[in-house]
């Protein structure tokens, strides 16, 4: 009797473990600089500027930014700054002939000041966007260099939204000033009307201004945050221009609410009594300029500056790297407050401790994440754009105009 042995069935396969997404990591972002350091360099620039009567300012920038970037450090390893001084002095003259015309002619030659001004409005677009491809095409970290991608068209339609409305109200305002002083002659049964155009024209399109402002920065905030490269990254601004217009409307709380609890305190009769001789009247509007004036600087500006510092941070991401903030409104007040303090007691010295303290508080708020290893980043492309647009925008004046 044969047996029959079954044989084993097939071991089943095992099942194959999908592939796990690349891990976010934070890189260690620091400031290291030291504010005894920057006093002797601040020093040292501010002699030769008085010297040169202003001429070596573009080249204190040049060496301010390189300081600064040399003690940012990212993942162990510091920023660095490349940008040459002589082709932002070539930018700097540019501005200083621009604005100096348009100061100098309008006192003697209006016309000339107000062309001087609607030049420089048209220019500054094609101007700032050249500052920030200078500014980043001259910045590197680990070898690799920033490039802005920004258009010269974008920088057009970002700007416009304020530029325009400002050229017209500034015309108005002008031809405004020569109907009163003369220099344009109106018929006498004329004045009247158009003096009253032009109040209602100025008031309508101060309000409509105003109106345009937080559009305004979202629009150029996102081309700014839009075009930010380094390696293959390119970041995008993902947030809501509505976000700008809640920031708007809380930073305008901290004036209109203080200024309608004054209001209805000066309401009150026993209040109103005591402002009734001019001497006390005189003393309380000093001392409520002087009031509004801390109150702006000390509290209403770094309240908007931290706001917006997170809200375009915590929205700017491309795809392998994220940025976020966390800047506390209390502590930049409390900082601005002892700066501002601190430099009025020491007659401006301590200002480049100021400097050094606020850059240290408003880097270290910052978080970048990166996916993945850096190791497959090429910089070849970045590189080749980023000297290409810092030969343009020496080419176009090579100003810096700020970040």
């Amino acid at each position: 009797m044969e047996m029959v042995v079954a044989a084993d069935p097939m071991p089943a396969a095992a099942p194959v473990p999908a592939p796990q997404a690349p891990a976010w990591r934070e890189l260690p972002l620091r400031f290291t600089g030291s504010g005894v350091e920057y006093l002797r360099i601040w020093l040292l620039h501010l002699l030769l500027i008085v010297v040169t009567l202003g001429l070596y300012l573009p080249f204190a920038k040049a060496r301010r930014l390189r300081y600064l970037q040399a003690n940012t450090w990212v993942d162990g390893d510091a920023l660095g700054f490349h940008g040459d001084p002589r082709t932002m002095f070539r930018g700097f003259m540019v501005l200083v002939a621009l604005f100096g015309v348009y100061a100098v002619g309008g006192r003697f030659a209006p016309l000339a000041g107000y062309v001087a001004f609607l030049g420089l409005c048209v220019l500054w677009p094609a101007l700032w966007r050249a500052g920030q491809q200078f500014r980043l095409a001259n910045t590197s970290w680990r070898g690799l260099r920033l490039a802005f991608r920004g258009d010269l068209g974008d920088a057009y339609a970002a700007f416009g939204v304020v530029i325009w409305p400002l050229v017209v109200m500034v015309g108005v305002q002008r031809v405004a000033a020569d109907i009163v002083t003369g220099r344009v002659a109106v018929s006498a049964r004329w004045v009247e009307g158009v003096a009253t155009a032009i109040v209602a024209v100025g008031g309508i399109g101060t309000l409509l201004y105003v109106g345009l402002l937080p559009l305004a920065l979202a629009k150029v905030k996102r081309y700014q945050h839009n075009h930010y490269q380094i390696a293959g990254q390119r970041t995008q601004l993902q947030v809501k221009t509505r976000r700008f217009y809640a920031l708007a409307a809380s930073t305008a709380a901290w004036v209109v609410v203080p200024l309608l609890l004054l209001g209805a305190l000066l309401m009150v009769p026993a209040v109103r009594g005591l402002f009734e001789s001019r001497q006390t009247l005189g003393l309380a509007i000093m001392g409520g300029v002087l009031a509004a004036y801390l109150l702006g600087f000390m509290l209403v500006v770094p309240y908007f500056h931290a706001r917006l510092q997170n809200l375009v941070w915590n929205h700017t991401a491309s795809e392998q790297l994220r940025l976020s903030s966390a800047l506390r409104f209390r502590d930049l007040a409390w900082m601005t407050t002892k700066n501002w303090v601190f430099t009025l007691l020491t007659l401006g010295l301590y200002r480049p401790f100021a400097v050094i303290n606020t850059c240290r508080l408003r880097v270290q708020a910052l978080r970048i994440e990166v996916c993945g290893s850096l190791d497959g980043w090429d910089g070849r492309d970045s590189a080749a754009y980023a000297d290409a647009a810092g030969e343009a925008a020496g080419d176009f004046f090579g100003i810096d105009v700020g970040l």
